[in-house]
């Protein structure tokens, strides 16, 4: 009778020494645009609140300008890693932190543009133009990747706001710039698909109670009837505007009377996701001139935005947003 083969076990390769330091920017992570995008948005609503406050722009322009300069950093950060290989999007794509990062850098562009009106006009309607353009490449291949997955694997999320409602964005732009053309057409063009996605996610949040990690995302309901009472504001519509307002009423109070269950997991980069929606909120509230509310939320909004941003960077700084949130290497 022949002797059983000895055991020998697995040989796995020896470790790197010293390890191997990925080059600059080669894993950028981006979950880190969502609390970008909700700076700028912070310093667009200080912008609508000063003046009705009667305090000085230039604290508004200042946050603008800082926002601004950090996003641009970061959004040089993502286009090296990008050149470096060009499959690395499609990466960053199959995993939802990558796919809401995305979207908000796209968007962040647009609130760049919205941010450079006052002073830069031309160079503003050249940022729509790109901004709108990339974000409807994004948004396709995002649909390609969505019927490219199986069956079970696709699911609506509130991220999908980003996705396909947030072209509204680009009215905070067309408008000063006289495009209200523009601007209603992406009012009007977005409102059926963001109802379509409020509807897709109150069945799914029927069925299915979200995982305590993802509850953050929720908070990206709010978004869409913000910006759409800005907008039609901003057109004229003052009777949908405020419709709109009470909807986005409605659902931060939900989130307020939630919150305990929306962070029950302790801080995470999709913090991110309540920033963004709060300072669109303001913003509606102050194009709305219901400024006692507004300005209540501003301050919460003052002490909230900074401090995901200041979390969210140091992770960046530290290597530990891109692990946390399964960020592609270059």
């Amino acid at each position: 009778m022949a002797s059983p083969k000895p055991f020998l076990p697995k040989a796995f390769p020896p470790p790197e020494f010293p390890p191997r330091r990925p080059k600059l920017f080669a894993r950028m992570p981006p979950a880190v645009f969502p609390v970008l995008m909700g700076s700028l948005g912070l310093g667009l609503a200080l912008r609508r609140a000063l003046p009705a406050l009667g305090v000085e722009p230039g604290l508004a322009e200042l946050v603008l300008g800082l926002a601004v300069g950090i996003y641009l950093f970061a959004l040089l950060a993502y286009v090296t890693k990008l050149a470096r290989r060009p499959a690395v999007l499609l990466e960053d794509l199959r995993i939802l932190p990558g796919r809401a990062g995305l979207a908000a850098a796209s968007l962040s562009l647009l609130l760049t543009a919205a941010a450079l009106v006052p002073y830069a006009p031309t160079v503003a309607h050249v940022l729509l133009s790109i901004g709108l353009g990339l974000h409807a490449a994004l948004a396709l291949l995002i649909l390609r990747l969505f019927f490219a997955a199986p069956v079970e694997a696709r699911e609506i999320t509130p991220v999908w706001h980003l996705h396909f409602v947030g072209f509204i964005i680009g009215g905070l732009v067309a408008t000063p710039l006289g495009l209200t053309g523009l601007s209603t057409a992406l009012l009007y063009g977005t409102i059926p698909v963001a109802l379509a996605i409020w509807a897709a996610s109150a069945v799914q949040l029927w069925r299915r109670i979200p995982p305590a990690p993802l509850r953050p995302l929720l908070a990206i309901h709010l978004a869409p009837a913000s910006l759409f009472a800005t907008v039609a504001a901003g057109l004229g519509l003052t009777g949908f505007a405020q419709i709109c307002a009470g909807m986005a009423g409605l659902i931060a109070l939900a989130l307020l009377i939630s919150a305990r269950w929306l962070t029950v997991t302790g801080f995470s980069a999709l913090w991110g996701a309540f920033t963004f929606p709060l300072a669109a909120l303001c913003s509606a509230l102050f194009a709305l001139h219901m400024d006692i509310t507004a300005t209540v939320l501003l301050i919460f909004a003052l002490g909230l935005i900074p401090f995901v941003l200041i979390k969210v960077m140091q992770a960046w700084a530290k290597g530990s947003l891109a692990a946390k949130t399964n960020a592609a290497e270059a």
